[in-house]
């Protein structure tokens, strides 16, 4: 399994440097194309690890002014 993030970024907000950081640390690396950030599943990971993974995004960037899409596939 894979997850995409896309994130929006606000001139108000944080830098994209720092919201990279972030990410970075809970297993996401920068990606070029249609998104912005891919997360590669090392296991089978179902759909409840999927909304536990949006549950730290959730919680990572908060407060950093961004929006962000995510798809796991």
């Amino acid at each position: 399994m894979i997850t995409y993030l896309t994130v929006t970024f606000n001139s108000d907000g944080a830098k994209p440097s720092e919201v990279a950081q972030r990410l970075h640390s809970l297993g996401f690396v920068p990606t070029t194309g249609n998104y912005d950030f891919v997360y590669e599943w090392g296991t089978e990971a179902g759909v409840e690890e999927a909304v536990d993974l949006a549950d730290q995004v959730h919680l990572t960037l908060k407060g950093m002014m961004v929006l962000y899409k995510i798809d796991t596939v």
